[in-house]
């Protein structure tokens, strides 16, 4: 026969209520949901203006009118 019972922090607790307490747990994970930090925009610009470097090696017309030649 197996364990029935089980020492804890030098508490007595029953191995099956251990057992269904652990089966809750990875229930509630498994359905557990995280809110979003901030809310998600479509970034609607051209490919290349969407990072730093796309907007160095692609200048758009209107980034131009601010610099000196």
């Amino acid at each position: 026969m197996g364990l029935k019972f089980i020492w804890i922090d030098g508490r007595q607790y029953m191995w099956r209520d251990v057992l269904r307490l652990r089966r809750e747990q990875v229930r509630a994970y498994a359905h557990a949901r995280q809110p979003a930090l901030f809310e998600l925009k479509d970034d609607r610009r051209p490919a290349a203006e969407r990072t730093a470097a796309g907007r160095f090696l692609e200048p758009s017309l209107f980034t131009q009118s601010g610099r000196r030649a």
